[in-house]
């Protein structure tokens, strides 16, 4: 297959999805499901692998991302009936004042982002953008935009995400240093693509209906018996606690002995969200005097709105493996490779070309590691941890439709695909340019 007609292929894919949904009107999973396998069929695939490789996507892509939404939106749900979010909104506006909530916002999701994939800081953070919006008269997108923002470049750019590690070791990088520099590069992305792109565009887009999610978590009075701050940060935060402990659990232990085993285990993502629900349910329900009837009353109320969402994440998964299974993602990064760029440039172009080739962040920061590190380690022409960085802000590019972070931030802020590229798919292009060109000055001074 020429690189050529890959790239018609895959864009005329996007675009057919874009269109069939937006003008149409047809329901976004079976527009994403026959396109896949049409772009499949056209790729020359066999009928019957066209479908496994769709199904093997979605399923790759909800055994994850599916026990993530549904312990998430759990915890969001005894956070808001309890008076929890309330309490940190509360918190939040007194000492920010209104005005700067959405600065708030952005601060919040770069701490949380740390060690957190993105797609579990969302949902431990939604129910709150959801009660600030509510309580302050802000609109949701300037609250929830500089939060997803936040969230996407601590994951892309400072480790110690999976990914990030990996381009670590791919670039021979020092992380305290690789650290260093995704924070001064990180901190005013953040803050340009979130919430000084939040405030240009909310106004732009014209009217957002509120998703059937927002009813969930937002509560039309405060509770009076309202948990304390402290407690309700704390619990919220456990996950993140957790989720730490495990990725530094070599440090503190021999690898593979029980205590090891023992900390990666509870350290893992659906473990430690896991144990934060049922923390929830002593924290947020029966301390609170909710009875065990009432808590599973909530629990089983608030996964009815999930459903819609958690299919459109597999089917973006779907979507993102049959450009890898046809050929297409492949024939597109050899067009890349090709090109007589800078290192810097190159990492970079690399990781958009797969993330627009496969909608993952993580495999594109990953895989043009994997093809740039030989040759930073042939000629040095740049810094590894600037490379880390561009090739991390390169991985999150345009916000593809066969991502499922895509999918997630449209139902979740109730926005049309339209209103969702031009804000999301928007903020995640400048998260890539501008990480690619704060880098770039940047190396300028670092050698």
């Amino acid at each position: 297959m020429s690189s050529l007609f890959a790239l018609s292929l895959a864009t005329l894919a996007i675009v057919s999805v874009v269109v069939l949904i937006a003008r149409f009107r047809i329901n976004p999973f079976i527009v994403l499901f026959a396109v896949s396998l049409a772009l499949a069929l056209g790729a020359g695939m066999p009928p019957q692998k066209a479908i496994a490789s769709f199904e093997a996507g979605a399923g790759r892509v909800l055994g994850h991302v599916a026990t993530v939404i549904a312990l998430g939106t759990m915890l969001g749900k005894m956070l808001a009936e309890s008076g929890g979010a309330d309490r940190i909104a509360l918190t939040i506006t007194n000492l920010t004042g209104r005005k700067r909530v959405s600065w708030a916002m952005m601060v919040i999701g770069l701490l949380v982002g740390l060690p957190v994939f993105f797609e579990v800081g969302f949902v431990l953070l939604i129910p709150l953008a959801f009660t600030l919006a509510r309580r302050t008269n802000t609109p949701l997108l300037l609250l929830a935009l500089p939060m997803g923002a936040a969230l996407s470049v601590t994951h892309a750019m400072i480790p110690p995400h999976p990914a990030t590690l990996l381009a670590l070791s791919a670039y021979h990088a020092d992380i305290g240093r690789t650290i260093l520099w995704g924070i001064v590069i990180g901190t005013p992305v953040a803050a340009l693509a979130g919430p000084v792109y939040a405030r240009f565009i909310a106004g732009r887009i014209g009217p957002v209906q509120p998703s059937a999610l927002e009813a969930q978590f937002v509560q039309h009075e405060p509770p009076q018996n309202m948990p304390g701050f402290v407690i309700t940060v704390l619990t919220i935060l456990s996950p993140v606690v957790l989720m730490l402990v495990g990725s530094v659990a070599d440090m503190v232990a021999a690898p593979r002995t029980p205590l090891s085993n023992a900390l990666h285990f509870i350290g893992n993502t659906d473990i430690a969200l896991a144990l934060a629900t049922l923390l929830s349910f002593q924290v947020f329900g029966l301390s609170r005097g909710f009875s065990r009837e009432t808590i599973l009353k909530f629990t089983n109320d608030c996964l009815a709105p999930t459903a819609l969402i958690m299919l459109l994440v597999g089917a973006g998964g779907g979507f993102g493996q049959e450009l890898v299974d046809s050929g297409v993602s492949s024939a597109i990064t050899d067009l890349a490779v090709g090109a007589h760029v800078p290192l810097l440039v190159l990492a970079w172009l690399l990781a958009v070309v797969v993330r627009v080739a496969t909608g993952s962040a993580t495999v594109a920061m990953s895989t043009a590691a994997g093809i740039v590190g030989p040759i930073l380690l042939r000629t040095h022409g740049a810094s590894p941890e600037l490379m880390v960085i561009v090739t991390g802000a390169g991985s999150v590019a345009l916000g593809p439709l066969n991502d499922a972070g895509f999918w997630q931030i449209k139902e979740y802020l109730g926005l049309s695909v339209g209103q969702t590229i031009k804000t999301w798919s928007v903020i995640e292009t400048l998260i890539a340019v501008l990480g690619l060109g704060f880098a770039l000055l940047l190396s300028l001074f670092v050698g």
